[in-house]
């Protein structure tokens, strides 16, 4: 690994420019005393003009040349999923860390191949997973660490939100099953997440997937059957055709001694928390609660401060590459399920 960074600021360069990574220039802004930006890179050359002015940046088209010529510490992989692979590799290869986007790959193997890319070159590998920062997520993470719900019984997590046909026109690789994957594997992505890292590990899945109104290669709707290894059962439900826009980002936990549901459009709104034994922390629900008109919503800056932290050698990485392994290998699992029309069990390999 290579050494902390304590003596000057990070040096980062972000590429891919296009809609999550306005998230990540608004981090890295928020994060100005720690952070410096020192490139950015795209391959569609206006776009990259436009973000190398906008910023007063070195703009790159080529990886390898910017990983070349500006030698920044970390890389921001803000690239359409199935090219996560290959540039986390390559990154990892110049002895830079890696922080990608979710899904970190649309393949099993190529998730390990990077795990494996970045132990191998001694480099952090980050996914990013900004939900679990947010108040209300973190709140229920530590109700299930504390459990306070007793025995789980049930679990059930909806996304009812709305993409267009245009959205998916908006460029080649959205919609694919090479570069994109679908209502599971992109949009719903942060929701499979939460089923094992706050309900725990799963045993097994059953699904179906639709593609019923979009022109697209993947699904456009999908339904899971879960069981965990606890005996807790569940279901996701996702769906891209919510009329007329996003209505619904959901969890709700059944227990022997608990009942929570957060909902809201991006699990912002904590609707019901009610548990047999009180806790000072429910005074917190009413504040952890926010208003949001972004389903992505605000925890970018805290993700980052992670990051950051990490490389300062004062913490440890929340969501390292296997802690990502963990969220993509369940949505490969309800893939295969889809796909084979049978349960698959978990894990996939031993």
């Amino acid at each position: 690994m290579p050494p902390s960074i304590t003596d000057r600021k990070i040096r980062i360069a972000v590429l891919g420019c296009g809609r999550i990574s306005r998230n990540h220039f608004g981090a890295i802004e928020k994060h100005r005393d720690r952070l410096e930006l020192a490139a950015v890179c795209d391959t569609n050359p206006v776009t990259l003009k436009a973000h190398a002015e906008t910023f007063a940046v070195p703009g790159f088209t080529d990886l390898s040349q910017m990983l070349q010529e500006v030698t920044p510490d970390l890389v921001a992989i803000c690239t359409p999923s199935g090219l996560h692979p290959d540039e986390a590799i390559t990154v990892a290869r110049h002895g830079v860390h890696v922080m990608t986007e979710k899904p970190m790959a649309t393949r099993w193997q190529d998730g390990l191949r990077m795990v494996r890319a970045c132990d191998d070159a001694g480099v952090h590998l980050f996914v990013v997973k900004q939900n679990r920062r947010n108040a209300t997520l973190k709140l229920l993470k530590q109700a299930v660490e504390q459990k306070r719900f007793g025995r789980i019984y049930s679990v059930a997590v909806n996304v009812f939100w709305t993409r267009p046909q245009d959205y998916y026109d908006s460029a080649k690789w959205r919609g694919t099953w090479e570069f994109d994957g679908g209502a599971f594997m992109n949009q719903a992505s942060h929701y499979v997440d939460l089923l094992d890292w706050i309900i725990g590990p799963l045993e097994s899945v059953m699904a179906y997937t639709g593609t019923l109104a979009r022109n697209i290669e993947v699904e456009d709707t999908g339904v899971a059957a879960l069981r965990w290894r606890s005996g807790a059962v569940g279901t996701l439900n996702v769906t891209m055709l919510t009329y007329p826009k996003n209505l619904e980002g959901s969890i709700t936990i059944l227990g022997e001694k608990g009942t929570v549901r957060i909902g809201g459009v991006a699990v912002n709104d904590i609707q019901h928390w009610e548990f047999a034994e009180p806790r000072p922390e429910d005074e917190e629900v009413a504040q952890a609660s926010y208003a949001t008109t972004s389903v992505y919503g605000f925890g970018h800056p805290l993700y980052y401060d992670n990051v950051i932290n990490t490389l300062h050698g004062e913490a440890e990485p929340e969501t390292s590459g296997r802690e990502g392994l963990r969220s993509l290998e369940l949505l490969i699992a309800m893939y295969l399920s889809a796909r084979d029309g049978k349960r698959v069990a978990l894990p996939l390999e031993y």
